[in-house]
């Protein structure tokens, strides 16, 4: 058995900036291999270490991540409510987060209080690994920039063992369809037939319902279905846990609301 599991960390705060326990929220999802989205890492950082890193040092992991912006991290905002953000939304006066993968900020975004008050940083992806299980090797695979897109694109991959399975896995933070992610998913579904190994694990923050996720990716099974965004009040699926080859599903799971706006998933999987 081999349980996985991924969660979008929201950079470890609320809509306003409110930060929350992710180290207790990833301890209790208790997977062998974890898939993080949005992790931060501040310029003053603790100890140094970036989010995903503290979550290893802290539960036993082995961890890799790769960068895919820059940004700052707001303050929690004093008006804060018990809402997980503002009812007008991430506007520039009130976001928590402003994220830039090259192109400068709007002049608006950068004028405003809550960016320059901001934490310094950059924000990613990462991959948690058991110690106990063989690393065979690891490498990040780009993904094409798109104009309308903020941000880079990029799957993180870790080849590994697993009771004597050989297998990868592969975590991503995949665009949104309106800035043209259908482009990724073209170019997704051919590096995963080069990339990985013929068993594999997809993991990651799709934004993408199941359904179209299956169709850009044929060769893909779900392992989780359930309303995993938003957390308060799921309405839709975009965090996704697909498996191919010799790999099965003993159980899939959307897990409590632990911070983020998105609901980890979790899945145990079996090795054949």
């Amino acid at each position: 058995m081999l349980t996985v599991a991924n969660f979008n960390m929201h950079a470890g705060v609320d809509g306003w900036g409110r930060p929350f326990d992710f180290v207790a929220a990833c301890a209790a999802l208790d997977a062998d291999v974890l898939a993080l989205e949005e992790s931060w890492t501040g310029a003053g950082g603790e100890g140094g270490l970036g989010q995903a890193e503290q979550v290893a040092a802290a539960l036993g992991y082995q961890v890799v991540s790769c960068t895919l912006a820059r940004g700052r991290r707001a303050r929690p905002h004093p008006d804060a409510t018990e809402r997980w953000l503002p009812r007008t939304g991430f506007r520039s006066n009130r976001r928590s987060l402003y994220l830039s993968g090259g192109r400068p900020h709007p002049a608006a975004e950068m004028a405003a209080p809550r960016f320059q008050e901001g934490e310094v940083g950059v924000w990613g992806i990462a991959l948690l690994t058991r110690r106990a299980l063989v690393v065979d090797g690891v490498h990040t695979v780009p993904l094409p920039a798109l104009t309308r897109d903020r941000v880079r694109r990029a799957g993180l991959v870790v080849d590994l063992q697993a009771e004597g399975v050989a297998l990868s896995v592969m975590g991503t933070h995949m665009s949104h369809l309106q800035y043209g992610s259908h482009r990724h998913y073209s170019a997704l579904r051919e590096l995963l037939r080069t990339e990985v190994r013929p068993n594999a694990v997809l993991l990651g923050d799709m934004n993408l319902w199941g359904p179209p996720v299956r169709a850009f990716l044929p060769d893909w099974r779900r392992a989780v279905k359930g309303r995993t965004w938003p957390a308060w009040n799921p309405h839709s699926q975009i965090d996704h846990i697909l498996v191919r080859g010799a790999l099965g599903v003993a159980s899939g799971e959307v897990c409590a609301a632990a911070g983020s706006d998105h609901r980890p998933v979790r899945a145990v999987l079996t090795l054949r």
